[in-house]
């Protein structure tokens, strides 16, 4: 059973959860079932939920958003989400993450105020599970595509980035 709120409780407006699913084949049944899946768990958290790159499967919560312009990277997508978003923070999330855990999407959610929140896990930072602010992070992101430099992990190196230690978090 996919978490939600409970009795009270409310999903978050200020905060909206993107999926990048541009890299998902539509024929591979396996790969859109784990983003619904990842979409319903977003869903339960926040009141927007996007489909960043490929339409949403019937019956997903969450709307669709083209991709922008430019080379296939999920830098492309992180701009799509955050220029589509009605919130001022987006959740960022791979579309066929296995096996999010609410707690750590709640834990990046709660976290002081940075340009971009980041798990790390065994040391890695994991920039598509990843919590962006989209005044501080737009701009920069945009002349990156602009500038063909591409990878997520030069972009959290220009931005004032928390890092959560995942690994701790998850008792492993």
């Amino acid at each position: 059973m996919e978490p939600g709120p409970g009795p009270g409780e409310s999903r978050l407006a200020t905060i909206a959860g993107a999926l990048l699913v541009g890299g998902a084949r539509p024929d591979a049944a396996a790969r859109r079932a784990a983003a619904a899946r990842n979409a319903r768990l977003l869903a339960s958290l926040f009141e927007e939920v996007l489909w960043v790159g490929a339409p949403a499967p019937e019956g997903a919560p969450g709307r669709s958003v083209a991709d922008r312009e430019g080379p296939p990277c999920a830098l492309r997508g992180l701009v799509g989400a955050l220029e589509s978003a009605g919130a001022g923070s987006v959740l960022v999330l791979a579309g066929e993450a296995p096996g999010v855990a609410p707690d750590l999407l709640l834990a990046l959610v709660a976290w002081p105020e940075a340009a971009a929140v980041v798990p790390r896990r065994a040391g890695r930072a994991e920039p598509l599970c990843a919590l962006y602010r989209r005044d501080a992070v737009l701009p920069v992101a945009r002349a990156r595509l602009a500038g063909g430099r591409l990878a997520l992990h030069g972009l959290l190196d220009a931005l004032e980035t928390a890092y959560l230690d995942a690994d701790r978090l998850s008792g492993a």
